[in-house]
């Protein structure tokens, strides 16, 4: 290692230890062991550029150990990309550029927001995947327009966690051979040694997925960093998993191998310490020799060349391919929104009784005629979520042009993949399941909607409708739990209407995910749905008088219901007015006024109507309103026996109703 190299690794690792103990707050140990293969990476290998973080065929860097954020921060902070020392000096402070986690669209430089373990290894492979999938779409014989790898950097607790193994599992049957994962082996965890609960062999495992495995004994050896990189690269048939054996705490005396050095700051003078083993040259915090800088700048200016040789082939591309110009800019473009709101024939919908599952196939295949950046799949279940693009092939080794994915049963990677196709850029994926199992794709839905990513998640089969498969698969604490989480639109349609509208949210969206939640079984077309369902919440079936003496609320299957007990009590002298509420947040965004009109607060006799648990109906009905939802798991029995088992009955709706007007 030369000597300039020396101090560019070591700049990485003071600066990490610096930012940690001023913030008193941190996780040391992964910056000090990885700082030599990131600056490896970073200097040789990595094709990026710090004066356009947005570069389209930039590689990919996902830092999926995420509690190791200094690492990543000293690097943006070296390269350029805009952070300054007064923000590594503000680590883990409120409102700075480097929060204790890297996040998504906050920070310049960084791809994905990673902290949860194992996820980033997920996103990474969704990255990859749309590589291979544009690559295959635009690329032409001497064009590589679309050309780029996916690194991720992660250690023991991203191996352990299952995610990982899902995520790994489909990129060695796809073959995604520019996704190279370098593994920070260390062999430590928090509570002491992986030898307490992680023995296996991870190499032999890898190797079993399909991924060429190689090996670095000394993480600070850079050449053999550089040469297993470059070995990795040179595999066109699989994707790459490199052991880099380190160790955790790297250079500081007291901490070095130890669980004590992950997270908790060194102590000054344990900061001190690494200094002088380091052979660091300066003793004040946050200062960086000059030679060091000039280094890092001398590197940087590689990227910019890199963007400038990629942009002149891309303009010469242009000019020859125009009309593939064309489709990239539509692939890199949002859709036309109010062409879609005015397209007759995405709002058509036959006159019958129609589960909303199948309207929502029948969506999936307008729009993949509209938005030819649609790509997605199902966990296994394509036939019964209606999720299949007809015609447009399936994503695979032999096609990667194919726009279906095959996730396998894998909801939670398949969700992080969705993650990572969405943050590659250039595609609008969508990810489907049956709703009860939305619980395993609970986390990276999560993260979807910290980063602001409009990923659409299709759930089918949302209610007790789903009849004899039992309890195990009938949701219904689930649409609470998704309610509950801050930027997500989740959307429970009552026929083909509302349905259309639910995915014109989401074609729409821009920094929201949509969870459209589907029925299995079939439901009538109402005669009162229309776009006002776009609000969120609406009347569907108007009172006789302007003022109602009731207000039934229901949503999906459940609106046609509230109809026929509205029918029923009018025949009774009581005048009802019938609200769909297929999204609840949609409705909340509207302004007062609108609010106000639908539910008027002068009608505090309300009733809420929805074949899943009623947690969360209260701020719709009040103290004076009544609920007529889950209140337990289901059964196995037809649907309509359950409905009837459980309360979803004109009869049941209509004697609510007269209850709360007691």
């Amino acid at each position: 290692m030369s000597d300039i190299d020396n101090l560019s690794v070591n700049a990485i690792r003071v600066l990490s230890a610096d930012a940690i103990q001023k913030a008193n707050s941190g996780h040391p140990g992964l910056p000090l062991g990885a700082a030599a293969m990131a600056y490896e990476l970073w200097a040789h290998h990595l094709k990026h550029n710090a004066k356009n973080p947005q570069w389209p065929d930039r590689d990919r860097f996902v830092l999926s150990g995420g509690h190791g954020s200094m690492l990543l921060y000293s690097l943006l902070h070296l390269f350029g990309y805009g952070l300054t020392i007064d923000d590594l000096k503000k680590f883990r402070q409120d409102g700075s550029l480097t929060p204790g986690h890297p996040e998504y669209g906050h920070t310049a430089g960084v791809e994905a927001t990673t902290g949860p373990l194992g996820a980033g290894m997920g996103m990474a492979v969704g990255m990859a995947m749309a590589e291979a999938h544009l690559a295959a779409i635009f690329n032409k014989p001497d064009y590589k327009i679309v050309d780029h790898y996916t690194f991720a950097l992660g250690g023991d607790g991203c191996m352990m966690e299952g995610i990982s193994s899902e995520a790994f599992s489909l990129a060695g049957t796809l073959g995604l051979n520019k996704l190279i994962v370098l593994y920070d082996s260390n062999r430590i965890s928090i509570e002491g040694s992986t030898s307490l609960a992680f023995t296996e062999n991870v190499e032999e495992r890898m190797r079993a997925f399909g991924f060429q495995t190689l090996t670095v004994e000394d993480g600070n050896d850079l050449e053999a960093i550089g040469n297993a990189i470059e070995e990795a690269k040179s595999d066109k048939r699989h994707p790459s998993f490199i052991t880099i054996k380190t160790k955790i705490g790297y250079g500081c005396p007291a901490k070095q191998g130890k669980a004590s050095a992950h997270g908790e700051p060194l102590g000054e003078e344990n900061v001190a310490a690494l200094r002088e083993t380091l052979g660091w040259p300066v003793k004040n915090a946050f200062k960086i020799p000059d030679e060091v800088y000039e280094n890092y700048n001398s590197l940087a200016k590689k990227g910019e060349e890199s963007e400038n040789k990629w942009q002149k082939l891309f303009d010469e591309y242009s000019s020859k391919f125009p009309d593939m110009k064309d489709l990239w800019d539509k692939y890199h473009s949002p859709v036309d929104n109010e062409a879609l709101l005015n397209d007759k024939e995405f709002w058509a919908y036959e006159d019958k009784p129609q589960a909303t599952r199948s309207v929502s196939g029948a969506m999936i295949n307008r729009l993949a005629k509209l938005m030819p950046q649609l790509f997605g799949g199902s966990a296994d279940l394509a036939p019964s979520n209606k999720t299949e693009m007809k015609g447009m092939g399936d994503f695979g080794q032999k096609d990667y042009a194919g726009r279906n994915i095959h996730f396998g049963v894998r909801e939670l990677s398949m969700a992080a993949m969705a993650n990572g196709i969405a943050l590659h850029g250039g595609l609008r994926p969508y990810a489907a399941t049956f709703f009860v199992f939305s619980d395993y794709m609970k986390p990276m839905i999560r993260l979807a909607a910290l980063m602001g990513l409009p990923v659409t998640y299709v759930l089918t089969h949302d209610s007790i409708g789903v009849g004899e498969d039992g309890p195990t698969h009938e949701p219904v604490e689930q649409l609470a739990m998704l309610r509950a989480m801050p930027n997500v639109n989740v959307y429970r349609p009552a026929d083909a209407t509302e349905t259309a509208a639910g995915w014109y949210i989401a074609a729409t969206s821009e920094r929201t995910p949509t969870a459209l939640v589907l029925s299995r079984q079939n439901l009538p077309q109402l005669e009162g749905t229309s776009k006002e369902a776009l609000r969120g919440g609406y009347i569907v079936s108007p009172s006789q008088g302007r003022t109602p003496r009731a207000i039934i609320i229901a949503t999906g299957s459940e609106v046609s219901l509230a109809v026929d007990a509205q029918a029923k009590l009018r025949d009774e002298g009581i005048d009802t007015r019938v609200v769909s509420m297929p999204s609840m947040e949609i409705f909340e965004a509207q302004d007062a006024a609108y609010r106000e009109s639908v539910l008027p607060s002068d009608v505090r006799a309300r009733v809420a109507v929805e074949a899943l648990s009623g947690f969360g109906w209260e701020k719709y009905v009040g103290l004076d309103g009544g609920i007529v939802a889950m209140t337990s798991f289901g059964s196995s029995a037809p649907g309509g026996t359950l409905f009837k088992k459980f309360g979803f009955t004109v009869e049941n709706v209509v004697q609510a109703v007269k209850n709360v007007l007691k």
